[in-house]
Formats: C-alpha cells, structure tokens, sequence
C-alpha cells in the first residue's frame, strides 16, 4: 500500500522532483524476501529511528518468504543483523525537505528520511531469537511500519561497520 503524497504535507523550503520516481521505469529487478511485523500501524506510532525503538522495549519479527529461508544459513552466529528495507509507503518525490526538528530545509541525501526517490531504509537490530526453518528472526526492535518489505539482510560487524570517531555535521569542502 503506498500512502498518498498530499498525506505528507509540504512544508516552507520542501523542494518536490520534476517526476514521481515510483511511476519511472526503473533499471534493476529488486526482490522482496519477507517482511517486518511490527507493532506500528501508522506513521504516528512509529519510531522515528532505531535508537527510540529501542527505548520503547517492543520486539519486533522479521518473517523471511519460504524460498530465501536457506539464505539464513550461518546468520545465528551474529548478535546483531543490517536490514535493508523498502519504505513501500513513504512518498517518491521530494527531493529537498524540512523536518519538523529542523530550521532549515536539507536534501534527501542529507537526511535519514523514508521520503526519498528509492525509498530503502538501513536499521541495525539486535537478534534475540532465530528459527531458520520458520524464516522467524525475533528483533530488539525496529523503526518500520507492520507489513514493511524487507530487501536483503546482511550480518552486522562490529570491526569494520562501527566507526568510533565518526561525526553529523561535518562541512565537507
């Protein structure tokens, strides 16, 4: 279900595309292997990012279709998992925005935003519990509406995916 971009109100400084991304042909062939089940029904109730989701204590699962389930193989040795999902109902679009926490308007390249021409998202979750077979992975949480797309999983690693020292709002020259 794709929720209707007049349900996103454009704010002072929003910028939108010349043309809808969602009705472009697009150049490559992306798959769904499951999705999120949630306790969010709506944009309101959702957390705004992982970090809040976990404050809030409410596990969440991701259900992996039948076919990708062999995919899981070796995954229970990771505490933690990188879930790339697809933000089904977040307008295609805008292309600069201003949230609502903010005093200027920023590009979506700038923003962790769902409003974006590809609308993927990125959430590191902690594994609490995994049945394979069942294509169940039980999460600490997570910032995605019930019934979310999920695109592909990856393990998380601490050594080369954390980076200590690194910083928002860095002018870049």
């Amino acid at each position: 279900m794709v929720i209707p971009v007049n349900e996103f109100s454009k704010r002072e400084g929003e910028r939108e595309l010349p043309l809808d991304p969602a009705t472009t042909t697009g150049n490559g062939h992306v798959v769904f292997i499951g999705l999120i089940r949630s306790p969010w029904k709506n944009r309101e109730d959702c957390p705004k990012n992982m970090a809040t989701a976990r404050e809030r204590g409410q596990q969440a699962t991701l259900e992996i279709d039948k076919p990708y389930r062999p995919g899981l193989q070796g995954l229970e040795a990771y505490s933690h998992v990188a879930i790339i999902s697809w933000l089904d109902r977040a307008p295609r679009n805008l292309i600069v925005q201003k949230p609502r926490h903010a005093t200027v308007a920023k590009g979506v390249f700038a923003l962790r935003s769902p409003a974006r021409p590809n609308p993927v998202g990125l959430h590191i979750a902690k594994v609490i519990a995994m049945d394979a077979a069942a294509g169940l992975i039980t999460l600490d949480g997570i910032d995605l509406l019930d019934g979310t797309p999920v695109i592909d999983l990856k393990p998380y690693f601490a050594s080369t995916d954390s980076i200590p020292d690194a910083t928002p709002g860095r002018a870049v020259k």
